[in-house]
């Protein structure tokens, strides 16, 4: 599956409503769908292969720590230190892959979409970054800079990026927790990391 039509995307959220079983994190993705839609439009990417990631990046985001853990060790996914301590964050990763089982999705961009919307990455296509930021600025994330950081994205997926990134590294930095290493690890390719850290090019077109 690759770029979704109209009718094939409102089948597509039908079945994406049954299977989260909650109207909150169902709106929550369709926001995305269609803001991860508008960023492709304004960039020249493909919009149907953003909807369809943003539409299904969270299909497993209100799985139990548990179940998260047992259905990736059953898939033999990778599941780093990190990942065993805090869970929740395999939802990206095992989400990709009901995407792939569930839904047919092939594309390995929209894959790679889903797959690091929750802890980005130091190598982010595109496609990956609008995602990353539709669902950072959907109209229900209620922060002071969400406004100027969406008007940014609409110009410049790179520096919306930096900004993004470095706005959740302080938000970790608050709470006294540290990042996961992909979001360092994308901090730092951003230009977000420590002076003297070393940079390289990230969200490069493909």
């Amino acid at each position: 599956m690759t770029a979704v039509r109209s009718l094939e995307f409102v089948e597509m959220a039908r079945l994406v409503r049954a299977a989260l079983g909650q109207e909150n994190r169902y709106a929550h993705s369709v926001r995305v769908a269609r803001y991860a839609g508008l960023l492709a439009r304004r960039h020249g990417l493909d919009r149907g292969k953003a909807r369809t990631a943003g539409l299904l990046h969270d299909l497993a985001r209100l799985y139990p720590k548990a179940r998260l853990l047992d259905e990736c060790e059953a898939r033999r996914l990778p599941i780093a230190p990190y990942e065993r301590a805090h869970p929740v964050l395999l939802h990206a990763k095992l989400g990709a892959a009901l995407a792939r089982e569930e839904f047919g999705v092939t594309d390995g961009d929209v894959l790679s979409a889903i797959e690091k919307h929750t802890t980005a990455a130091p190598v982010m296509s595109p496609l990956d970054c609008i995602v990353y930021l539709a669902d950072a600025l959907e109209p229900a994330r209620e922060f002071a800079e969400r406004p100027r950081l969406w008007r940014l994205a609409l110009r410049d997926l790179r520096a919306a990026m930096r900004e993004v990134l470095f706005l959740t590294m302080q938000h970790y930095a608050r709470k006294g927790v540290p990042a996961a290493p992909p979001t360092l690890e994308a901090a730092a390719a951003f230009g977000v990391a420590a002076p003297g850290a070393a940079t390289k090019e990230a969200c490069a077109s493909n």
